[in-house]
């Protein structure tokens, strides 16, 4: 299940978590409501059998997908491209994503200019309305995947 909160406004590592001090979580309804997100849950190992991810192509007319790999392995340019994911931006068109493995963060502004953080992970569907300013990032959970990978 996803969280998402307000994020501080702090320079720190963009893949810390940014908690406001006390947190200041939403629910997936103030999500929408304040955002204009959409999130479904699916099962990232069977979503073919399941046929959630059709239904919803289906339902809103998607008919183009594509598949990254966020890993020093798979991804040319890594760094660059990361840089190129945080730094704010947005889209004429619904951008969606499916979180097949690994975990990161959406970062989207809600409708009073406030960052909130979406933490995602495998099986996490995000609809991100189209004309909202995001960004994206990974978390520290991909440093310790690559350091398990070197050990």
């Amino acid at each position: 299940m996803v969280n998402a909160w307000y994020m501080d406004d702090s320079n720190a590592d963009q893949k810390l978590e940014h908690h406001l001090n006390p947190p200041q979580f939403i629910s997936i309804k103030e999500l929408y409501e304040n955002c204009g997100v959409i999130y479904y849950q699916l099962d990232a190992d069977n979503y073919d059998a399941e046929g959630k991810l059709e239904k919803i192509k289906k339902d809103k007319g998607y008919n183009y997908e594509d598949e990254i790999q966020l890993s020093r392995n798979k991804l040319p340019d890594y760094e660059e491209k990361l840089k190129i994911f945080y730094k704010e931006h947005l889209h004429s068109d619904e951008e969606v994503r499916f979180f097949l493995d690994g975990s990161g963060y959406f970062d989207v502004r809600d409708k009073n200019d406030k960052w909130v953080r979406i933490q995602s992970e495998k099986g996490d569907l995000l609809v991100l309305p189209a004309g909202i300013y995001h960004r994206f990032t990974l978390d520290t959970n991909i440093l310790n995947m690559e350091e398990k990978k070197r050990n």
